[in-house]
């Protein structure tokens, strides 16, 4: 049974954690791209990025409601109706997709000025994100796709994906940025077009498993529906940490803007890590819900411990590395050794931090795969209580330079996250957590 179980979570973790880095990997290229065009772009970037993270991860529901929905369908042995939920994902992706870049769109000045930004720095911010915006359908549609694929216990297609998007978006930034002169507006211009060659490739792979399984390929009424009521709760837990990461971003932009150039390379990397530790938490939510559909509560909890303690020594050596590259993470960056400098505190307390948030991820992601999600919903909002005190006393005492950095990433990788690991540890305790309706 144990060898059982971890070669099944290596089967999804490992093409997951490829997958899920090569996401953030779009964000660390255009950092490391714009980043050496000045100061200025890359705060702008900074912005633009929080924005459209913003948007992105309020919809991420799309994703994680699909997962489990599909793996239980498919621990039932009910291969058509696990495929037909998540083409219905797609479809509602696609119409949510495009209302929001119409809305965007035109939102994007008024969305920039939310952080008080200066002049320089607002312009290049509207100019990459009023690009980007055109890409939100795209972006939508993979997660849907993607939870299509996990729920079917099938990483590695979209690890294949997900690379290939990661080196057209290399190829095309450089060459937009470079080659051709654009400048900020060629990195969000290439990812658009590195995002939409995505989605073709996982519109390929849908209509070919509705072909396998007989699942319609166009979408059912009841199906959308579904998909947006249990997405519900999900988008209020989304809400509550896009909260903490605005709120976040607007401390430190009343700072400086070294500061908030800083925090843009701070939180790549946190991204980055989040991502790669969150490959546990997708295999907590396809194995769950597969157990759950097949009615095993005793194999359930045994993912439960066995993923509890992966994630433990995944967070450690993560931290590791990150503690031992904070030195020299602002050099690749940027080429700037003061900025270096500035953000190496921050660095290592986002590396202490890292133990703390590989527990919390597996602990959201088993939550996830039994469909808890509303006591998810609950549970981010209780985690802002704490969160935001401590980060207005910091923009209140208002500290510069790399103490300034330090004491924000304080706030929300330490604070933060210890909120989350208590609301969520509680949780886990008992059973009730799996007596959650498909």
């Amino acid at each position: 049974m144990a060898d059982t179980l971890n070669r099944d979570i290596l089967r999804l973790a490992l093409p997951a954690l490829g997958a899920l880095i090569a996401e953030p990997m779009f964000l660390i290229i255009d950092s490391a791209l714009v980043g050496h065009l000045g100061t200025t772009p890359l705060a702008g970037l900074g912005i633009a990025s929080a924005v459209l993270q913003t948007i992105v991860g309020l919809m991420v529901f799309l994703a994680y409601s699909t997962t489990p929905a599909v793996a239980r369908r498919f621990g039932s042995g009910d291969m058509r109706s696990a495929v037909s939920v998540g083409i219905d994902g797609m479809w509602l992706a696609l119409g949510l997709g495009a209302i929001l870049a119409l809305i965007g769109y035109g939102a994007t000045p008024f969305l920039v000025q939310l952080f008080g930004p200066t002049q320089a720095v607002a312009h290049q911010a509207e100019q990459y994100l009023g690009i980007s915006m055109w890409g939100l359908p795209a972006m939508l549609i993979v997660f849907a796709a993607t939870g299509l694929l996990r729920g079917m216990q099938n990483t590695l297609i979209t690890l294949w994906i997900a690379g290939g998007g990661f080196a057209l978006n290399a190829l095309l930034n450089a060459l937009f940025i470079y080659g051709f002169g654009w400048g900020i507006g060629g990195s969000a211009f290439g990812t658009v077009v590195a995002q939409w060659s995505m989605v073709v490739a996982y519109v390929l792979i849908a209509a070919r498993l509705a072909q396998q399984h007989g699942a319609s390929r166009r979408p059912q009424r009841e199906g959308v529906r579904g998909s947006a009521k249990s997405g519900g709760w999900l988008f209020l837990r989304s809400l509550s940490l896009r909260i903490a990461l605005l709120v976040t971003v607007a401390v430190v932009t009343g700072i400086g803007t070294d500061e908030l150039a800083g925090y843009q390379v701070v939180f790549t990397i946190f991204s980055t890590a989040a991502f790669a530790l969150d490959a546990l938490a997708i295999a907590a939510q396809a194995l769950v819900g597969k157990q759950l559909g097949v009615g095993d509560r005793r194999a359930t909890q045994a993912v439960l411990r066995r993923l509890l303690s992966w994630g433990l020594w995944f967070g450690v050596i993560v931290g590791m590395v990150i503690g031992a590259l904070s030195g020299v993470i602002g050099l690749l960056f940027t080429g700037d050794p003061a900025l270096a400098s500035l953000i190496q505190p921050a660095l290592i307390v986002l590396a202490v931090s890292q133990p703390i948030c590989a527990i919390v991820f597996v602990l959201d992601g088993i939550l996830i795969g039994a469909g808890d999600v509303r006591y998810l919903a609950i549970a981010g909002a209780l985690t802002l209580v704490p969160m935001v005190p401590a980060l207005v006393l910091v923009s209140v005492t208002n500290p510069a330079d790399a103490a300034g950095l330090a004491w924000v990433s304080v706030c929300f990788f330490g604070v933060y996250m210890i909120a989350r690991l208590l609301t969520l540890g509680w949780r886990i305790r008992g059973t009730q957590w799996m007596n959650a309706p498909a």
